[in-house]
């Protein structure tokens, strides 16, 4: 995928349970900690943090994991 997702773009990801959906909050685009870890993001390779549709838990993702989502 382009580089082309922003925030409000509805995303979905592989997870150990399968699939999972959830909303793209904002680019990342300097190293960074969520939840303790940390997140090697540079403006060359940037990550997108994303928040699940069901648990509401945060997480960042490459744009390589990440699929955009048509809205239902």
């Amino acid at each position: 995928m382009a580089d082309t997702l922003k925030s409000g773009d509805h995303v979905e990801w592989d997870a150990p349970q399968g699939k999972t959906t959830g909303t793209v909050k904002k680019k990342l685009t300097e190293p960074t900690q969520i939840k303790g870890h940390k997140v090697a993001a540079s403006p060359e390779h940037p990550e997108y943090l994303v928040e699940t549709g069901k648990s509401h838990k945060e997480a960042a993702h490459t744009v390589e994991e990440l699929h955009k989502k048509a809205k239902k």
